[in-house]
């Protein structure tokens, strides 16, 4: 199956009430894991590469590697550009084939962030790219109880529409109460703040920082209007886990180790693919 930008199967998750992950990854075992659980599930699926890729050499290697995979997958798959740290960066992501590419300019003044996220979105709906941007801020997990548990950070929900306008971009990461990698503390998510964003925009909503929430909250927040999920800690936390089990072994080899990478994604991928309801989507 041809690559695909995400922006209709988001839209059809939409309609359909359910969430499409984007898996993110930056190494061969893990990445075959994903595919393996997606075609297992008949499952749409992003593939999320980093943006520092593009500060290291040969960033098309890795990326040509993903797309030969998803040629050759019988299920939608995208590969978008995570937190892209530059207009630099999202163009030369939609040089080397990303069907997709996100723009982080969340740090930035609310104007800086609508005039370069302007920009991104008019090269990439060139080229038949989707652009997903961020308003508010997601922080890392081991700041979460100086910024998440208080609140700080979460998007404006009176700039949200005027976000959207100016920009034209096609969807939009909020921050709610999530953070990247572990937290330090229990995630609370304001589900009435994504409900007020919710109803002032129509355009499919992302929640970063997946990992670490339960079940019960990712079906929480996908009832509440979320379409996009992104997750990489817990494939790490899971392959970190079963390669260190696995080494207790009396005769682990070099291939026994890493295929352990491979099983964690492959298992944690179809287990989420099932919580959020995109099995059998494809």
């Amino acid at each position: 199956m041809p690559l695909v930008s995400i922006l209709n199967e988001l839209k059809k998750a939409q309609a359909g009430g359910y969430a499409i992950p984007c898996f993110d990854t930056f190494e061969m075992h893990g990445t075959l894991g994903i595919f393996e659980a997606a075609e297992a599930q008949r499952a749409p699926v992003m593939i999320g590469l980093y943006t520092a890729m593009f500060d290291r050499p040969n960033p098309r290697a890795f990326t040509e590697y993903v797309r030969i995979l998803a040629q050759e997958a019988s299920v939608p798959v995208s590969i978008i550009l995570d937190h892209g740290a530059s207009f630099e960066h999202c163009i030369k992501a939609l040089h080397v084939g990303f069907t997709d590419v996100m723009y982080d300019g969340s740090r930035l003044p609310f104007e800086e962030n609508v005039a370069t996220t302007r920009m991104v979105v008019q090269a990439a709906h060139a080229v038949g790219a989707a652009v997903e941007a961020e308003l508010g801020h997601v922080g890392t997990g081991s700041d979460y109880s100086q910024f998440g548990a208080l609140g700080k950070g979460f998007t404006d929900p009176a700039l949200v529409e005027q976000f959207v306008e100016q920009t034209g971009v096609d969807f939009l990461a909020i921050a709610i109460g999530t953070a990247h990698g572990l937290y330090d503390g229990e995630p609370t998510l304001a589900l009435d703040l994504l409900a007020d964003i919710r109803r002032r925009v129509e355009i499919p909503l992302v929640l970063h920082g997946g990992s670490g929430l339960s079940d019960e909250q990712f079906q929480a927040a996908i009832a509440g209007g979320i379409q996009k999920i992104n997750i990489f800690t817990n494939l790490a936390v899971e392959s970190g886990r079963r390669m260190t089990e696995h080494a207790r072994d009396p005769r682990p080899s070099l291939f026994s180790m890493t295929n352990q990478i491979r099983e964690a994604f492959r298992d944690e991928c179809a287990r989420l693919f099932d919580v959020f309801g995109t099995t059998g989507q494809a």
